[in-house]
């Protein structure tokens, strides 16, 4: 069996826990790089990959890696690439493409030259094409050109994979189900003492926890992933990716500890109890202010994700109740992923870990805290 290269996406700040989930299931010689994880397999190992990594952003195929010199010996080397395996005109594409500093070159013209070079490619051997299609295509294929050597990927994902299909709604500014996965890998979650988040809003943090203690796949909701639109995917193919979801759904046990969330607004509530039950869960959610949350004897993990960006006073206020309801949880862990540095300046402990991360474009901190 061919052994295939793939190369996992991360959000920054997320690789190392990113390499440690993708080694916990299995994969072969997964090692840490920047923005990403590459692993080694079969062409069923990123089928896998897709079903069950929960903070990889999108699973990417290398299908080739050649030295360019200049957007022709780019494009020569694009045009070489087994594109016939995976793609047939009658499958729609896209291109995207990141460039170096070194090249000098716009990004959108490189990834114009690569979609020249899929086309061509086509034409040589169909005379024929696949039409461009940017919203929705079939087949996305991606380059990235660094210090005069390109490598050339086709994205299995499809939709991000933060997206799993169990979210009806998520209100202004929800949390991606990933950055949610990360957090709680980062701040040492055991998935066996019961979780409390205080401002859960539409409930990612919660859900997300509830699935990685039952083992429950996070893509096993998704309808279907982009390989399964590629022109190699073929009844057998079908077959197996059957099978897999199947596998996943057997090593599912469904078993979570207490799980517990709270807000103040009824609406968050309301969406929140609604993507737990699209999610298969049965999580405990109620309304209730900062000020009432107590510690009730046993030890427990709080995370949260404060919202910001609210008028300054209300903001203020915001903080310095999560600071003091802090200080009151003796015993517990305590995990703050912040996007403002005013909320952690009310919380008058030391950090036992902290963790420089990215939520989309916001520049976070996750603040890890053990109450005396």
């Amino acid at each position: 069996m061919q052994k295939l290269e793939f190369y996992v996406t991360a959000a920054p700040g997320t690789e190392e826990a990113l390499r440690d989930e993708l080694s916990e299931l299995g994969f072969a010689q997964v090692r840490l790089n920047r923005g990403g994880i590459p692993f080694f397999g079969s062409l069923e190992d990123g089928w896998r990959a897709c079903l069950e990594t929960r903070l990889g952003q999108r699973v990417m195929l290398l299908l080739g890696r050649y030295a360019a010199n200049s957007p022709q010996s780019f494009y020569e080397g694009a045009l070489k690439l087994p594109w016939q395996l995976y793609l047939s005109p009658a499958q729609s594409i896209s291109t995207a493409a990141y460039v170096h500093e070194s090249q000098g070159e716009n990004p959108n013209f490189v990834a114009l030259k690569l979609k020249d070079a899929i086309v061509d490619s086509q034409r040589q051997h169909w005379s024929e094409r696949s039409d461009v299609e940017r919203q929705n295509p079939d087949l996305r294929a991606f380059a990235y050109w660094s210090r005069g050597k390109a490598s050339v990927y086709l994205d299995l994902s499809g939709e991000p994979l933060f997206k799993r299909g169990y979210r009806l709604s998520g209100g202004q500014a929800p949390l991606k189900e990933t950055m949610a996965a990360a957090v709680l890998r980062l701040a040492g979650w055991d998935r066996k003492t019961p979780l409390i988040d205080p401002m859960c809003g539409s409930a990612s943090l919660l859900i997300e926890a509830a699935l990685w203690a039952g083992n429950v796949a996070p893509g096993i909701w998704r309808q279907r992933f982009g390989f399964e639109r590629w022109a190699n995917f073929d009844e057998l193919a079908q077959e197996k990716m059957s099978a897999l979801r199947g596998a996943c759904r057997h090593k599912s046990s469904g078993q979570h500890p207490r799980i517990t969330g709270s807000d103040i607004d009824p609406e968050a509530l309301k969406r929140a109890q609604e993507n737990a039950r699209s999610a298969g869960l049965r999580l405990s959610f109620r309304q209730m202010p900062l000020r009432e949350l107590q510690p009730e004897g046993q030890r427990r993990f709080l995370v949260c994700n404060p919202p910001y960006g609210v008028r300054l006073e209300a903001e203020n206020r915001l903080f310095q109740e999560l600071g003091s309801a802090i200080q009151r949880l003796h015993g517990w862990r305590c995990a703050i992923l912040a996007g403002t540095p005013a909320c952690l300046r009310n919380i008058n402990l030391p950090p036992q870990q902290l963790f420089n991360l990215k939520n989309g474009s916001i520049d976070c901190q996750l603040a890890v805290y053990e109450v005396p």
